[in-house]
């Protein structure tokens, strides 16, 4: 069996930070110090100053803080969509608000949201990229 072979059928997340083992969740890197969250990795932490971090689970429901709906955007790239900011129990995440109209009658600030995974597409090998957003959670 080839290399590319073995990958066939494989699901890889776009980010590093979107876990898709058992339920789909988001990991952040906390602090230790004074529990300011990051997604990417750091070298120190930009509230504190300190350098020791642990990784934590993100809650994969929050709420809908702020909004817009992106009406131009690079060639390829459906629009109208919606990009939005959301609490997940005090971590700020930004992602694309999913299975809703992008309308302002259908997305409203303080909604409920849920993580959910998307395709993005499948290479020549049959492995498959995932993304993430947020949906109704109602």
């Amino acid at each position: 069996m080839t290399s590319e072979q073995s990958l066939a059928g494989r699901r890889i997340p776009l980010v590093d930070y979107l876990v898709l083992e058992g339920e789909p969740h988001l990991v952040a890197h906390e602090c230790v110090t004074c529990a300011a969250r990051y997604f990417d990795r750091r070298n120190a932490c930009a509230s504190c100053e300190q350098a020791e971090f642990r990784v934590v689970d993100v809650p994969t429901e929050g709420e809908l803080r702020a909004f817009t709906i992106v009406s131009f955007a690079a060639p390829g790239v459906p629009v109208p969509f919606v990009a939005g900011v959301v609490d997940c129990g005090g971590t700020t995440v930004r992602g694309n608000v999913v299975n809703v109209p992008p309308d302002p009658e259908h997305v409203r600030l303080g909604m409920k949201l849920r993580l959910t995974t998307t395709s993005l597409g499948t290479d020549a090998a049959g492995v498959e990229a995932i993304g993430y957003g947020f949906e109704p959670a109602a």
